[in-house]
Parts: structure tokens; sequence; C-alpha cells
């Protein structure tokens, strides 16, 4: 497996990936906005829109955007002073057991780490995904903000080396 900066190569494999999840969620009941893959694989396009991909075997297994700002609605501006690397749009290949989104998570604690910042931030709308952030991968709840009639909540975790993703991935420089 390969994480790198995506390409506008990418735009095919990450809609694809993206549909495919899609897919799984519906098939469980879950909803997402109808034109959620088509809105991601256009980021491959777009160079202000920093979106990392997982690739295995030269194929889109995943994608997240890590900002190097963390948006005001949802940090104070002393927590927005402390450099962080925030997550967003994080999707991935529905897979069986692989936890490819933990990888990426994983990925991220690492990449912040090594490149000078202290945390690592993220939100989602999906309650559920707030419980398995929090009670499986160790993130902590910081804040939870309304915004367009939906709750946000915001969640934390201190930058640190892992060095089993080198074990698992290839990291690829911007």
């Amino acid at each position: 497996m390969e994480i790198r900066p995506a390409v506008p190569t990418d735009h095919d494999g990450v809609e694809a990936m993206v549909t495919r999840r899609l897919e799984w969620m519906a098939d469980r009941g879950l909803r997402s906005r109808p034109t959620v893959a088509r809105d991601l694989a256009a980021q491959t396009n777009e160079a202000e829109v920093p979106m990392w991909v997982l690739t295995e075997e030269g194929t889109v297994a995943g994608c997240t955007s890590a900002y190097s700002e963390s948006p005001e609605w949802g940090f104070t501006e002393k927590e927005r002073e402390v450099p962080a690397l925030f997550l967003a749009s994080t999707w991935t290949e529905p897979t069986q057991g692989r936890r490819l989104g933990w990888v990426l998570a994983r990925w991220a604690l690492d990449h912040a780490a090594r490149t000078g910042r202290e945390a690592v931030r993220r939100g989602t709308f999906a309650t559920g995904l707030v419980e398995y952030y929090s009670q499986v991968q160790g993130w902590s709840v910081v804040r939870e903000v309304e915004r367009r009639n939906r709750v946000c909540t915001f969640l934390s975790r201190p930058a640190e080396p892992r060095p089993e993703v080198a074990a698992l991935v290839r990291t690829a420089t911007a």
C-alpha cells in the first residue's frame, strides 16, 4: 500500500471507491448526499484541497483531505494556534476487517508528528462514527457544534510517531 498526494488521474478511482462505499452504506440503511462521490473525485483536480489517497496495487482504496488549518467554526482561536492537521472527508473501500480508515488515521498521526504538528483533529456529522472514533480509535471529543441544522462533533488526538505505519504503507511526499 502507498499513501500519496492525490493527482488528477486519481479522479475515476476516487469516484469509484466512494461509490462502492455509498452502496455499502445504503445496504445498511445509511444515507449520504447523492453527489458526494462526484464532489470528492473533483477535489483531485483542485490544488487548494490537500487530498491524499491510499492505494493498493495501483487502485485507490481510500482518501482523506489533510488540512493544516482547523475550521474556525469548530475550534477556538487558542486551539487553532496549536499546530495541527485537520482530517476531512475520509473515505475507504468497504473491506471486511481491514480497517483502512484506521490505516489512514495512523498515517495522519505519524505524518503530523513528522511535520512538527502537535495534534490531529477531525469532525463528523455521523453519530456512529463519533462512537467508533472515540471508543475504538482513541479520539477525544472536543465539542459539538450545530451547523446547517445538523450537529458536527469535533475530535482530537495528539500527534505521535507510529512506526508500524511504515511497515503497512509507503508514504510518498507532496
